[in-house]
């Protein structure tokens, strides 16, 4: 077996009110588990691969056999970004960054409010299925993106610090179709310490 589903940080019900636990458990155990279990089925054949991380293949999908590259690119890109969504979640999340990430947040951006309308932007107008992204761009500037289905920035060599899963999956039960209402909430349980950890570790 290459990987196997991490566990989560905290209980489903943890995130309650803004991110109910049915949901949760739904989108952990079910979702996030076939993402799990197809990139094994795929990448299982072939033991070159195995020594590999899961960062170092979507950093290099052209080194994948071509046989399987779309199947990791889509349940690996689905395994890695559910891996970082959960990871900066918390139940005594939200509010506004602090330490090096606010600032690098105020000189791009402005001012934290305009990051964050920024990002909401993207992740409400991603059409379809998709994600809203926070990244440390190859540039070495921050940048905020969106990409379809479980597109990953690590792709396209960029350091992804932050990210909001905006598949149905992630919001109809409790949101139904009204996306920014889910968005809006998801900004109160960010993991800014965790945000904070990432953007240290990549500078």
């Amino acid at each position: 077996m290459y990987t196997k589903l991490v566990d989560l940080p905290y209980s489903y019900d943890s995130l309650e009110p803004h991110i109910d636990a049915r949901t949760m458990e739904i989108h952990h155990s079910r979702h996030h588990n076939t993402y799990v279990t197809k990139l094994n089925e795929a990448v299982d054949p072939f033991t070159e691969l195995h020594g590999k991380s899961l960062d170092e293949l979507l950093s290099d999908l052209n080194s994948v056999p071509e046989s399987v590259r779309t199947a990791v690119r889509n349940h690996g890109g689905g395994t890695w970004n559910h891996n970082l969504f959960w990871k900066t979640m918390s139940p005594g999340g939200g509010g506004e960054p602090a330490g090096k990430v606010s600032e690098a947040i105020n000189s791009k951006f402005g001012s934290f409010q305009e990051f964050k309308d920024k990002l909401t932007q993207a992740a409400v107008t991603q059409f379809g299925s998709g994600w809203g992204w926070l990244v440390l761009a190859k540039s070495g500037d921050l940048e905020v993106l969106s990409a379809p289905n479980q597109d990953t920035p690590l792709s396209d060599g960029h350091f992804p610090l932050l990210n909001v899963d905006v598949w149905e999956h992630a919001y109809y039960l409790k949101y139904q179709n009204k996306r920014p209402d889910y968005v809006s909430a998801w900004w109160n349980v960010v993991n800014w310490e965790a945000v904070e950890e990432l953007y240290r570790s990549a500078r």
